[in-house]
């Protein structure tokens, strides 16, 4: 038979910390402590796959009872106390505790076995009927909540009114005779509202606790939980059946929390709290002001020096910081649990190199501490730890980061008003390319629709950007120029503060403050002053030292391309050229271009364009000076770049010497009911080939420019939305002529790459074509999801949540590349563009490129690089070293 209850006590336990995926991480931490002798009360854990069966098909089997019972025979006997005994009971705690730490989120109860009848041999046995009546209305009010259902909040008032009526400033001041009157009260309470008395027999009331704390890994707060943090939804609970301890029998008794190190700073100091003559859930529920650790060494001194050395053998045994409990009964310390404490990500990096420098850990170890999306708290700005604001709603958490601003909802008005140096936050319904400068000048962003790889989402994580998007309160008002969000109405210049680390929208102007790390790389604070930086620059540089894939940045301007750069980009794996054209003069020239009525007159137009592309290219050579670069062609339909009516439409039509109608014409035979499966791409420099010759140009002009300025340049020109090799060879012909044109009149010679996105399933499915025309492939993951889905990640985001939550998709495939269907698709290309091509580079350059599961899968792919937004190239740098360490760990 399969042994699903592991016993500990008297220094000997079943389990060991090995075992947390059996025992959950409290109860092998329980065995690792009791081998170890540190003291600890003896008891049992159920296994947590017992969870998992009881909640699939529900009752608890013949043979666990079994078991439980033998395990609860030889507490017994060790504790020399005997289950329901009237003279000298045993009483026990039952704790939850599962593989991954949830603090706070499961069910408790302490104190259970206590009866009208065990209390008065708990009285007798302690010699303090006080402490036996404080413990047995604790057990009452926890035990009604949890496992009957009454609500802790009607124990509460009861227990507030008999504070009142007795004059007791606090719970410990209640005499033992008003705390018998409060048990009576408590239990007709539960007989008034469940219509049955409180069960008196503990063996009843041990598996009534068993099955709330299995149940509890339902609760929605355990759930809610788990998506934040990714732990998985089958992995169940253990439950802890302990012998008590007691630390409310007198001021010789006492119970804490503490911390190995500062969990909010990393500092190597001692940290925690602790009460005397109380309870566990004194200290977590805030019920009283618990004391400072230190006043320990004064209340309790021999506790107290026997913590200080248990809790530095726990961290030398765990080799990490540490979240203990504890409690003294009379004097004896017992520890009531051990794990890895939760904390900041500053703390976390703090502590990895302490543990480093103190021969604790190896570098090895430290890189693989940290985990990689913990880095946006690095990077940053955040909302002032003194701001204590409700918000008013909850968004998708796009782009992280703090910011404030005046509402604007027009990007026009948005770059006015920045230019006249007003902070704005930019709301839209969603966002489009022709909002890019309203987004350049925003702090923010904020649309009621769109997903997390929708266009605001995207260009906001490019350029490190505060953005919430999908916040589906938001009502629009463009006519009276306000917004609604439930009852509470904001207009144009109120102010609003974004939260884009958790989507929350809050109204006011509250106070932000910038991340050490980005003082740095913006040069506002000397690396030598910024320990945090420092750190920081020390874990990137060992993480380094461990991957295989190479990171680069998804940059547009030369300036993202210097702030991918200071993150430690190692080239361009995208730069969108579309974007160059919404500035300034630039979208006048681009719109001539597309209304012009005849090659010639494209010419023209584009001949104006190319020395701004020429100039833009240039610039970003020199910012990534000896790294390569990948630029995109032209992408996006030609009707994005046009006004929709209104007084833009008025001046562009006088601008171009089109009378309003005729420009609507061209706008209206622009349109197109599915653009992103429409006249865009490839397609568009195959019908107007002149594009791309002009960007080719462009390109190797500045190419040479920077080369005889010293900088050495690697460009590789990338073909989007490639479905046919034909498509391919056609723009490859072109680049070629416009490359043989431009070095042979300016005599120089440069090396390059041509290459194509894979962004469309025909595309991987015919990657050994391609290969004979490509030079690199690099994955176009975000509209390689679209299309393999079937989803528009503009509109799916409307019911992709429901999707999650129902468990139909497990993630979300626009945040984590989907391995199944997207995955395969990848790794085919992959194998058949190598097998044509052996040397064929490979990389990946969606919005997968920064999520640390989606790296993960790269590394394994075997591609080349990965390439994401600026501010992502630390969590792929990190994300990569991961990947590879988890290889090499298999292998070993």
């Amino acid at each position: 038979m399969t042994q699903s209850v592991y016993f500990f006590g008297n220094g000997k336990a079943d389990g060991t910390r090995d075992m947390k995926s059996v025992l959950g991480g409290k109860g092998a931490n329980l065995a690792e402590m009791t081998n170890l002798g540190v003291p600890v009360p003896p008891g049992f854990t159920i296994a947590a796959d017992q969870c998992v069966s009881y909640l699939e098909h529900g009752g608890i089997t013949d043979a666990l009872r079994g078991e439980i019972r033998d395990a609860l025979s030889r507490l017994e006997l060790v504790s020399g106390k005997r289950f329901g005994d009237p003279a000298n009971p045993l009483l026990v705690s039952v704790r939850s505790g599962a593989a991954v730490s949830m603090p706070g989120m499961m069910e408790t109860i302490l104190n259970l076995g206590l009866n009208d009848s065990t209390v008065e041999g708990l009285a007798g046995a302690s010699g303090n009927p006080r402490f036996a009546y404080d413990s047995y209305r604790r057990f009452l009010q926890m035990y009604a909540d949890v496992v009957l259902g009454v609500s802790i909040h009607r124990f509460e008032q009861l227990l507030a009114a008999k504070r009142l009526t007795t004059g007791a400033a606090n719970d410990s001041d209640l005499s033992t005779d008003a705390l018998k009157a409060l048990v009576q009260e408590y239990q007709q309470l539960v007989r008034a509202l469940t219509g049955a008395d409180f069960p008196m027999d503990p063996h009843v009331q041990l598996w009534g606790a068993i099955e709330a704390v299995w149940k509890s890994w339902t609760l929605k707060k355990a759930v809610d939980y788990r998506k934040v943090n990714g732990i998985a939804h089958t992995l169940g609970t253990g439950v802890n059946v302990v012998s008590m301890v007691f630390g409310n029998m007198g001021d010789d008794s006492g119970t804490g929390v503490a911390f190995t190190r500062d969990p909010s700073t990393g500092d190597r100091r001692f940290y925690g709290e602790f009460l005397v003559n109380a309870q566990g859930e004194d200290v977590v529920a805030g019920i009283r002001t618990p004391l400072h650790i230190d006043e320990m060494a004064r209340r309790l001194p021999g506790a107290y020096e026997q913590l200080l050395v248990t809790q530095a053998r726990l961290e030398q045994h765990f080799r990490d910081m540490q979240d203990i409990e504890f409690t003294v009964e009379r004097g004896t310390l017992y520890l009531l649990q051990t794990r890895t404490g939760k904390r900041t990500t500053a703390a976390a990096l703090q502590i990895a190199l302490d543990m480093v420098d103190e021969g604790l850990i190896t570098q090895r170890d430290a890189v693989q501490r940290l985990q990689p999306g913990q880095l946006d708290q690095l990077l940053h700005r955040v909302i002032a730890t003194s701001s204590h604001s409700t918000p008013l709603a909850v968004g998708l958490p796009a782009s992280p980061g703090a910011a404030s601003g005046v509402v604007v909802f027009d990007p026009d008005v948005a770059e006015r008003r920045n230019q006249q140096g007003e902070q704005v936050i930019l709301v839209r319904e969603e966002t489009t390319p022709e909002d890019f400068h309203g987004i350049v000048a925003a702090r923010a962003v904020l649309t009621a629709r769109g997903g997390m790889t929708s266009h605001a989402a995207v260009v906001a994580r490019g350029m490190g950007k505060c953005a919430i998007v999908g916040c589906t309160a938001l009502e629009i008002s463009h006519e009276q120029r306000q917004m609604r969000i439930g009852e509470v109405m904001i207009a144009e210049g109120d102010w609003l503060t974004l939260d884009g680390g958790t989507g929350r929208v809050f109204a006011g102007d509250l106070p932000t403050q910038p991340s050490e790390v980005m003082r740095v790389i913006s040069g506002q604070q000397p690396a030598s002053e910024a320990p945090i930086y420092q750190g920081f620059a020390t874990l990137m540089g060992w993480s380094d030292g461990y991957r295989r894939l190479k990171v680069r940045a998804n940059a547009d301007t030369p300036r993202d391309a210097r702030v991918a750069r200071n993150f430690g980009a190692e080239g361009i794996g995208l730069c969108r050229t579309e974007h160059m054209f919404f500035e300034g003069d630039r979208i006048t020239a681009m719109r001539e271009m597309i209304v012009a009525r005849d090659e010639g007159g494209r010419r023209r137009a584009l001949e104006k364009l190319l020395p701004m592309q020429r100039a833009d290219f240039e610039g970003i050579f020199q910012a990534m000076d000896g790294c390569p670069v990948t630029i995109r062609l032209l992408d996006p339909p030609l009707h994005e770049f046009l006004p929709h009516g209104g007084e833009e439409s008025s001046l562009l039509a006088a601008s171009l010497n089109l009378s309003r109608q005729e420009l609507a014409r061209v706008v209206s035979a622009l349109r197109e009911t599915n653009p992103m499966l429409g006249h865009r791409g490839c397609r568009l420099g195959i019908v107007y080939p002149e594009i791309t010759e002009m960007q080719a140009r462009a390109i190797f002009e500045a190419a040479v420019r920077a080369q005889r300025r010293g900088i050495e340049v690697r460009p590789e020109i990338m073909v989007p939305l490639v479905s046919d090799v034909t498509e391919l060879r056609h723009q490859r012909a072109i680049i070629e002529r416009a490359a043989d044109q431009v070095m042979g009149v300016m005599g120089d010679t440069i090396p390059y790459l041509i290459g194509t996105m894979i962004e469309l399933p025909r595309a991987a499915l015919t990657a050994d074509e391609l290969a004979t025309e490509a030079d690199f492939f690099s994955f176009g993951t975000n509209d390689l999801t679209q299309t393999t889905f079937g989803l528009s990640r503009d509109d799916a985001g409307r019911f992709l949540p429901q999707y999650v939550d129902g468990g139909i998709y497990e993630d979300d495939p626009f945040q984590v590349l989907d391995r199944k269907g997207v995955g395969k698709l990848v790794k085919w290309a992959v194998r058949d563009g190598r097998d044509v091509k052996p040397g064929l580079k490979v990389g990946i350059c969606g919005e997968h490129g920064g999520e640390p599961r989606s790296v993960a899968f790269c590394h394994e792919a075997g591609l080349d690089y990965v390439s994401c937004s600026p501010f992502r190239v630390p969590v792929a740098r990190l994300a990569a070293a991961h990947a590879a360490l988890a290889e090499s760990a298999g292998d070993r």
